[in-house]
């Protein structure tokens, strides 16, 4: 095919894009010395979106395999019992297989050869796994994967903004549909349903966070039917992929009585992490100095984080390199990050977890949001 734009509906993406993206994974694939590369996609939200970045085409049910050769096409194989879900014309991968077994399949394609599997720890189906063990030698390639993946073109990065677009007007929406006496369930059903409405499809996995005194408990939960009071801090985790297929983080604290003392303290490290974070996230630095840097505000009062400081984010809603402690991964421009400090009180029984997606430039992190670091009452209207 010679048409400038592949694939087909969501799937359609400049041919040059995905030739680029080919040769970044090709070219980490002979480093690593690796014969061909097996990408698993399946259901499970945020867990497909390796197979949509391979091949254009969402996983609706079941799973998929790409299988991308160090030379030559590539292919895409699916369970027999899922012919008919999912829109099969939207990939641009002209070898389309429907088999009992995939990983038989795939074991035929690869035998005697040395083969990068990503998605071998939480991803790939155990029988599948069983067919290609003895067959060839595995490769578990997550971390080769994701570095390959992890700058994102400017064809990416507009798509990963109209996300963002869409989850802070997400967050807007909550905000105005907050109201003491709603349930957490009605309080987030008009964000869901305007998610839906602008492409989001099932991609969207919103949670709160919730508790009373003005300070919320650290553990997310579905929305409930538990109506809020006066005086509870309200966290919606609102993480969604829009039409693009780019999953994007972003949300502030609400609290319509008066934080706690100890929620004060931590929105201040908060707005230490905001300023750190557009320093650290830069050309040059390592996951671990923007761990540093934005965790010092947390760290030196005291506090631990009860979840991962950030990661990198695309297509899969958690992509290395993770921003932590040792990981020594160098940031390049055009990644883009989730930060997220999950801030836990000495007890156990409070938290502070407000998310950005942000993008590392030459010059420092840009966050793609224009929601102030704050914690909002209820009460605020737009900008």
């Amino acid at each position: 095919m010679d048409a400038a734009v592949i694939g087909a509906g969501a799937g359609a993406v400049p041919r040059a894009e995905v030739e680029r993206r080919y040769a970044r994974i090709r070219e980490a694939m002979a480093r690593d010395g690796l014969d061909a590369l097996i990408v698993s996609g399946n259901e499970y939200t945020g867990f497909e979106g390796a197979v949509t970045y391979m091949s254009g085409f969402v996983v609706v049910h079941r799973y998929a395999y790409v299988l991308l050769p160090l030379e030559g096409a590539p292919s895409i194989v699916f369970p027999r019992e899922a012919r008919y879900v999912g829109e099969h014309g939207t990939t641009w991968i002209e070898e389309q297989e429907f088999v009992d077994l995939p990983g038989e399949w795939l074991a035929d394609r690869v035998r005697g050869k040395r083969v990068g599997v990503y998605g071998l720890d939480y991803v790939m189906a155990v029988r599948d796994y069983r067919a290609l063990e003895g067959a060839a030698e595995v490769v578990a390639w997550d971390l080769g994967f994701d570095h390959a993946r992890a700058v994102k073109s400017d064809f990416e990065l507009a798509a990963v903004r109209d996300s963002v677009r869409i989850n802070t007007e997400g967050f807007w929406i909550f905000l105005e549909a907050f109201e003491v006496g709603k349930s957490e369930r009605e309080i987030l059903a008009p964000c869901e349903e305007y998610f839906v409405a602008q492409g989001c499809g099932r991609l969207t996995m919103d949670m709160v966070l919730v508790g009373p005194s003005g300070a919320a408990q650290p553990e997310f939960k579905i929305a409930g039917g538990r109506p809020v009071r006066r005086g509870d801090m309200v966290l919606p985790s609102l993480e969604i992929a829009g039409p693009g297929g780019y999953w994007v983080e972003v949300s502030r604290a609400i609290c319509p009585g008066a934080p706690s003392d100890e929620t004060r303290r931590m929105l201040e490290a908060y707005e230490e992490y905001y300023d750190a974070a557009r320093a650290v996230l830069r050309e040059g630095a390592t996951a671990h100095d923007a761990h540093r840097a934005v965790s010092k505000g947390f760290t030196d009062r005291g506090w631990a984080l009860g979840h991962v400081t950030g990661h990198s984010i695309g297509m899969t809603m958690i992509e290395f390199p993770k921003v932590g402690e040792g990981i020594d991964t160098v940031l390049h421009s055009g990644m883009v990050l989730s930060m997220h400090p999950h801030v836990i009180s000495d007890d156990g029984n409070a938290c502070l977890y407000m998310q950005d997606t942000w993008l590392v430039t030459d010059d420092g992190g840009v966050p793609l949001a224009d929601l102030p670091m704050r914690i909002f009452d209820g009460t605020e209207g737009r900008p």
